[in-house]
């Protein structure tokens, strides 16, 4: 593992002006290895969900750095920071997004083409469950078998980093448990950077690191010596 592959130094963010302003990240420094499966644990209004759109590109740090593999990201021009998203990162959000009049197949196909070195659709399609559906449209699915196409188009491209912001938020328990095996297994499998915002703090107990933010600084940064199987966890 390099531990240098993600490297979070002193990010500040704020929203607001004036008295209405409001500090939403106070100085984060992280640092993640490759391959690595990193929870961020908090309450909603943590900073959470602000420093994973901020690891994504989708939001601008006030000040501070984040470097990728070598890169700084504020050096990125805005076609170097899409290319930067479309080729190493893909996202799982608690929304999920699929084209409604594209088959299963055709979604995840959609994330293959943004990929230079994608997986394989058939293969992807049998680890994530789906093969037998591939060929229907999102609303003859379940809400698992969705997040699971979602997935599914988030990693086809074979990013460096998969994002995910409450990706079992709208699913129900035994599904959530679905949802959290395949994504790790997507981790062990492809060896993907996984990075998951969540406030279920069983989930924890499956990463290999564990940050803890309040108010917007990190309380808490564990090395989880002794992971628990996803189909193990209880909430």
């Amino acid at each position: 593992m390099r531990e240098d592959f993600l490297a979070i130094h002193e990010i500040r963010k704020s929203f607001g002006a004036g008295d209405s302003k409001v500090e939403v990240l106070k100085g984060i420094d992280l640092d993640i290895a490759q391959g690595e499966f990193c929870v961020l644990l908090g309450p909603s209004g943590s900073g959470k969900s602000t420093l994973l759109n901020i690891i994504g590109g989708i939001d601008r740090p006030d000040s501070g750095e984040i470097i990728v593999n070598g890169e700084r990201m504020a050096d990125m021009k805005e076609k170097k920071l899409t290319q930067y998203r479309r080729k190493h990162l893909g996202y799982i959000f608690q929304m999920y997004n699929l084209i409604p009049n594209l088959t299963v197949r055709e979604n995840i196909e959609v994330g293959a083409y943004l990929g230079d070195n994608p997986l394989s659709v058939d293969e992807l399609l049998g680890t994530l469950g789906l093969y037998e559906h591939q060929k229907k449209l999102p609303n003859q699915l379940s809400g698992g078998q969705q997040q699971r196409c979602a997935i599914g188009r988030a990693i086809v491209k074979n990013p460096d980093i998969l994002l995910c912001d409450e990706p079992t938020g709208a699913l129900d328990y035994n599904t959530s448990k679905e949802i959290l095996k395949l994504i790790e297994t997507v981790n062990q499998k492809y060896g993907n950077t996984v990075i998951m915002v969540t406030h279920n703090d069983a989930i924890k107990d499956m990463a290999d690191r564990v940050v803890k933010l309040r108010d917007g600084m990190i309380r808490k940064n564990i090395i989880n010596e002794t992971k628990t199987p996803a189909d193990a966890l209880e909430w």
